[in-house]
This record gives C-alpha cells, structure tokens and sequence, in this order.
C-alpha cells in the first residue's frame, strides 16, 4: 500500500519549536546538570548570585538552541525544510514531491527516530531536519493506521 498525502509546507515556528522540543528531550539533562553545578557553589560561598547564574545560564543554554534553529530558517541550505511537499509513503521509502515529475526518496534507514502526536507525526533526520506530518494532510483513517503500524513495524515508535 502507498499513501499519497495532500500538499503541506512545514511553517517556521512549527519547525522552531518542534526542534526545541526535541532537543530539549535529548540534551535537557545538561541544562539542569550545569545548572545544579553552578548552584551548588552556594555551600563554597553562600550566596543568591549562585542561583541568579545558574538561571541565567539555562537561558543562555535555550537561547543558543533557539537561534540555532532560528538560524536553519533563515539560510538558502534550510529552505528545502519549508517548501511545499506531498508525500507517498510506503513500507520501503519516504517520496517527498514538490510536483507530480520532482521528487526525493528517503529511505527509512535515514529515519533516526519517529514521533506521534496527538495531531501530527514527527519523523526526525537529524538534529536539525524533520519531516512533520499533520494528521490534516492524510486523506483517510485508515492512511494514518496504515503509517503508525509501518513507524511500529520499524521499531521507531512503541
């Protein structure tokens, strides 16, 4: 079986805070792991600065992640991310098309880990590049069924 979704074009802030989401799933321990570092100066020198640090460091963490996402929005090497694909999925590849004659496979091997939400799935490539599929864009139940048992079958999600 193959299904053949509906054009959609992944927005920008969907993109941003998606990848802020998984990063934040990957790598939030370091975040709170520095954070707790920098509190703990508080039993050397007690003092409330130790804790201002460590919240202002946690946001310097998060605000580094955001402009780097922010960043792959805005160079000519993201802008593929955001351009309008339908897609025909199979059990052997992802076809991205932009038309009926242009199109890009994707091998499900190239899929480091899948998503399901509660409208939407999430394949990720890599830190920095998904492929985002909102329920909206599939044309019947049995579709989505249909991917959730393939992303089950590949053992990307449980």
């Amino acid at each position: 079986m193959i299904v053949k979704t509906k054009n959609y074009k992944l927005e920008k802030k969907t993109y941003i805070r998606l990848a802020l989401k998984n990063i934040l799933k990957q790598q939030g321990w370091i975040a709170l792991l520095g954070a707790l570092a920098i509190c703990s100066g508080y039993f050397w020198i007690p003092s409330i600065w130790w804790f201002i640090g460590a919240f202002i460091g946690v946001g310097l963490y998060l605000l580094f992640w955001w402009i780097q996402f922010f960043g792959v929005t805005q160079l000519e090497q993201g802008k593929m991310l955001f351009e309008k694909f339908s897609y025909e999925i199979s059990s052997q590849q992802i076809l991205m098309k932009i038309n009926p004659r242009e199109g890009m496979p994707m091998k499900w091997d190239q899929i480091k880990k899948a998503a399901i939400g509660k409208d939407h799935f999430v394949l990720f490539v890599n830190k920095a590049q998904m492929i985002y599929l909102p329920f909206k864009i599939f044309n019947t139940d049995n579709e989505r069924k249909f991917l959730t048992s393939i992303l089950k079958t590949k053992g990307y999600v449980k």
